[in-house]
């Protein structure tokens, strides 16, 4: 089979696709015939410079999600030709992942797809995206309809999925972006408003302007910000590490979370049939379109890395097998 295997940090244009063989099928483990799978900030980041780390099994396939056929199954729940959906518990770093035409995957973490009509490009939009959207909106912030909610790094794939659904549970919602340049993009998926992210949230946002959820993507970069740009009584989710800051330095709960602010975060590890059928529900009870930016070729992977690395684009890319 074709695919991308790593064993050392390498920029985009030298992910090239090899020859390797097909993997073994065994007890525990799904055999999947891959269609599509979606692009993610994380697997830039383990191409840059996590692979050097011990943890990450090398070479490696890389790809944290799939969607795609069970080719063969010893387990009784998957037969051959079942329609599927694989993500994270360790896709791409402790096991080859989706960046081939094949993947074995556990079966803790492969997951029916049911009474969908979406094409393949589609559904490889959902998985890891709104996964992580889904959990960090209703398990992290435990967002109501009377919430103001407001997405810090909302152009990024998970901060779009998120202003979609916390649009169509009916609250306000605020996306935060760098620029402007996306807000006709916001507004259309579902922004009630639209701010630019220039400066200390926490001061300049008027006190009636403040949100009730914060759902930050940024990351410990902008998190103290966030923690004193929230309403009392508010929560901040801290999901996403777009600012490319990993840790807090000195971090002391005590002074740097307010009084009556609660800080949460979503791993998004651990994802279950029940959570996935939750998301497909939510998505055909709305008539939600998964929120697709560029779909490319196998072949085109470097280009699609190229792309995705400069943050260029735009939203989730998706690459077809």
């Amino acid at each position: 089979m074709k695919a991308v295997v790593l064993d050392k940090p390498c920029k985009a244009e030298d992910m090239i696709l090899t020859e390797v063989s097909v993997p073994k099928v065994k007890q525990g483990w799904i055999l999947i015939r891959i269609k599509a799978f979606g692009l993610n900030h994380s697997e830039v980041i383990l191409r840059q410079f996590e692979i050097e780390n011990d943890y990450i099994q090398k070479p490696i396939i890389p790809g944290i999600e799939c969607v795609g056929e069970v080719e063969e199954s010893l387990e009784k729940d998957f037969v051959k030709g079942d329609k599927v959906m694989a993500l994270m518990g360790g896709m791409g770093r402790s096991f080859n992942g989706s960046y081939a035409e094949f993947c074995l995957v556990p079966t803790s973490h492969c997951f029916h797809i049911k009474n969908t009509t979406l094409s393949w490009t589609s559904l490889a939009a959902v998985g890891e995206t709104y996964f992580t959207a889904w959990g960090s909106l209703f398990e992290s912030l435990n967002l109501q309809p009377q919430d103001h909610l407001l997405v810090r790094g909302s152009t990024s794939t998970v901060g779009q999925s998120a202003v979609q659904i916390a649009s169509k549970l009916g609250c306000r919602v605020t996306a935060a972006a760098r620029n402007d340049t996306k807000f006709d993009l916001l507004k259309s998926i579902g922004a009630t408003d639209c701010i630019i992210d220039d400066k200390p949230l926490s001061t300049s946002l008027k006190e009636e302007d403040k949100p009730t959820k914060i759902l930050e993507l940024i990351g410990p970069k902008t998190l103290i910000d966030s923690l004193h740009a929230v309403k009392k009584g508010g929560i901040v989710c801290n999901t996403g590490v777009l600012g490319d800051v990993f840790t807090l330095r000195d971090f002391e709960p005590i002074k740097s979370i307010p009084n009556e602010v609660f800080l949460s975060a979503f791993y998004s590890n651990y994802p279950t049939q029940q959570t996935i059928d939750g998301i497909f529900a939510f998505i055909d009870k709305y008539n939600l379109t998964p929120l697709v930016s560029k779909i490319f070729p196998f072949k085109d992977i470097s280009t699609a890395h190229s792309i995705l690395e400069a943050g260029k684009s735009g939203g989730k890319i998706v690459i077809e097998i």
